[in-house]
């Protein structure tokens, strides 16, 4: 009989923060499904709470084998369905196709950092469901005219190469810049379609969330996502585009919050991680010095956004703690 080799420390690492990522959307599934109208939207998120689960149950049997103790992650406390609406229908879907994208990323992470067969297999399951759910959420919202399309150019007729390191100067204070090219209006797009839902999302939790330091901290968030979406606006505004933000308002004037205060400041820190690696990706695929300068600066705000939110998580005991290794000096050192 074969004998598994032990979990390694960064499979239990891995596997640790999937089950606190994955038992956070699992309880916005259940207040999205309970609040959805449209049964298409239901399908989808229904579908996807089903395959969590799954994949939460089988991580916590690897655990169970290997005597390694179940975290708590979010549980049935951390969600309240007796609330009045919080968000508008649309928005649900909106925010899970973005949690795909942000799980896709973070699966080709674990990924990387697993040597069992077992656990490849959770983050490769889970990959497909990824896969999955953003396609059928990315048609839903496109057919129901919530989702907006990048912007449109020409079609190139012929290769060419940069002759002149010009290209990528864009500090001119007189004379013209060159026009964006389709990468960079791509990263520019979906800066703006990001913030826009996290604005959304975080004007949501500001106006619900019932500890004091929490809302500060969450409309300090708006304000930020405002910044990001102005910034990525005046860039696309200066090349002739305008983009066209998602139709309606997304949230309503409830004050009553369906979340813990825990789960929202989690969902947010996620969503921060998310932000940061984002625009690293889109300061180094940008073209353009000032595009990637002013990105930059962006990344470094969100940044020391998300520590001071670490703080407000740490100081209220909202953070369980991740497996640590051994102490060795406090074990050297203690006292009988």
């Amino acid at each position: 009989m074969q004998v598994k080799e032990p979990l390694c420390s960064s499979e239990i690492g891995s596997l640790w923060l999937t089950y606190q990522q994955k038992t956070m959307i699992q309880r916005i599934l259940e207040y999205f499904l309970d609040r959805a109208d449209d049964q298409e939207a239901k399908n989808i998120i229904g579908m996807l709470w089903q395959e969590l689960d799954f994949y939460v149950e089988m991580i916590k049997g690897i655990f169970e084998n290997e005597g390694v103790v179940i975290p708590k992650g979010f549980t049935k406390e951390d969600v309240n369905l007796d609330t009045p609406p919080l968000f508008e229908n649309g928005f649900d879907i909106m925010l899970i196709r973005l949690l795909k994208e942000v799980s896709l990323g973070m699966y080709s992470i674990n990924l990387n950092m697993a040597y069992r067969a077992d656990v490849m297999t959770v983050y490769e399951g889970l990959t497909m469901v990824s896969y999955k759910i953003y396609k059928l959420s990315t048609l839903y919202l496109l057919k129901k005219g919530i989702l907006t399309r990048p912007p449109i150019i020409t079609p190139p007729k012929r290769t060419e190469f940069i002759e002149s390191k010009k290209y990528m100067k864009g500090f001119k204070p007189f004379g013209e810049k060159r026009a964006l090219n389709a990468i960079e209006l791509g990263i520019l797009h979906h800066g703006i379609e990001t913030n826009n839902l996290g604005m959304q999302l975080i004007t949501g939790f500001a106006q619900s969330a019932k500890n004091k330091e929490a809302r500060q901290y969450f409309e300090k968030g708006k304000e930020l996502a405002k910044k990001h979406i102005k910034t990525f606006q005046d860039l696309l505004l200066e090349n002739d585009i305008q983009f066209s933000a998602t139709s309606g308002s997304t949230v309503t004037n409830s004050t009553v919050a369906p979340f813990s205060d825990r789960l929202m400041m989690f969902c947010i820190d996620l969503l921060n991680g998310f932000s940061i690696v984002g625009e690293s990706f889109g300061t180094f695929f940008t073209l353009r010095n000032d595009l990637s300068l002013k990105i930059m600066l962006l990344a470094k705000d969100v940044y020391l956004y998300g520590q001071e939110g670490l703080e407000i998580m740490f100081k209220n005991g909202w953070y369980e703690e991740p497996p640590q290794s051994e102490d060795r000096d406090q074990l050297i050192n203690r006292t009988e």
